[in-house]
């Protein structure tokens, strides 16, 4: 009889254990940009803004990027906790086959799925006060230090060529996380950064060493085929007038591998952050519903019922 009492009670506590709800972690791995840039620190803030939010539920690993495409080209071996940052433009041309993915085409890439909207990237080209460089035109003969691999330092390739600068710069062979050491050991003349407004690596330079922040006419904004983009006076130390520069825009991504559970709630969780996150970098006060529609490609189906249910924009293409 006592066995069968014993027998009788751990059966009931194995089945009361059963029945408990498993509360298990969610654990994604963000993938943005280099140590040092502006959207690095952004990956740092939106993973502390996902366990606070999420009341612990969701975390957020952040990975140093190599650049824009190589968080594309990594969709090929990632799983299901993979969010990336790129420009839309990029995730278009790998799913083309186009560009710098020419012969690179995976099925992979077709399985992209956007999540949430990040601040513009802004191209920065940072001289050094010394340098005495004021317009691009004075930066013939000078040392550049672009960067490798990343969307930025190729589109900063693309600007020296626009603006007749090809072949008569030098372009030095470092890495963007050198830049400011470099600037200050006077190694190079200036450096290139995409990294959104106010850009660390830009405030460190212009705080230590003294820069002059380049501002593009707006005849050669024309040319960049990119949205014009005004830099406040007063944004970086010694900064006395407005900068005019360039602006793409940045997404949030993941792939249909993702569950449309968790990508719910990482979409949900970041714009019912993006307010306390604005308080301490303003960055995140240009992000509004309005650049929903840089999101050019289609949406994760866990990203749209957030998005119906909060009452914003998704277009028929995004669906």
């Amino acid at each position: 009889m006592l066995n069968a009492l014993k027998w009788a009670a751990g059966a009931m506590a194995a089945s009361a254990m059963l029945a408990a709800p498993a509360w298990a972690e969610t654990r994604v791995t963000y993938k943005s940009a280099k140590a040092g840039t502006s959207y690095y620190q952004m990956g740092v803030q939106i993973s502390e803004a996902m366990k606070a939010g999420s009341g612990g539920d969701i975390v957020v690993t952040v990975e140093e990027g190599q650049g824009s495409v190589q968080n594309v080209m990594e969709v090929r071996a990632r799983g299901a906790d993979y969010v990336f940052t790129t420009p839309p433009s990029l995730v278009g041309l790998a799913q083309g086959g186009k560009a710098m993915f020419e012969g690179k085409s995976d099925p992979a890439f077709d399985e992209i799925r956007a999540l949430f909207p990040i601040p513009s990237l802004t191209m920065h080209f940072v001289m050094s006060a010394d340098s005495g460089v004021e317009t691009f035109a004075d930066m013939e003969g000078k040392t550049i230090l672009l960067g490798k691999g990343s969307f930025g330092a190729r589109e900063g390739e693309k600007y020296l060529g626009l603006f007749g600068l090809e072949g008569k710069v030098t372009i030095a062979d470092a890495e963007l996380s050198n830049a400011v050491a470099a600037l200050k050991n006077g190694q190079i003349d200036g450096f290139v950064t995409a990294g959104s407004w106010p850009a660390p690596n830009v405030v460190e330079a212009a705080a230590s060493t003294g820069v002059t922040v380049l501002s593009l006419s707006d005849e050669q904004v024309a040319e960049t085929k990119r949205t014009r983009l005004v830099i406040p006076a007063g944004t970086y130390a010694g900064q006395g007038g407005d900068i005019v520069t360039t602006s793409l825009p940045v997404v949030a991504y993941t792939t249909t591998k993702m569950d449309d559970d968790t990508a719910y709630e990482l979409t949900k969780t970041f714009w019912e952050s993006k307010g306390r996150m604005a308080e301490s970098a303003a960055w995140w006060a240009g992000v509004d519903a309005a650049l929903m529609s840089t999101i050019t490609g289609k949406l994760h189906p866990g990203a749209i019922r957030y998005y119906q249910e909060a009452g914003m924009p998704v277009t028929e293409d995004q669906m």
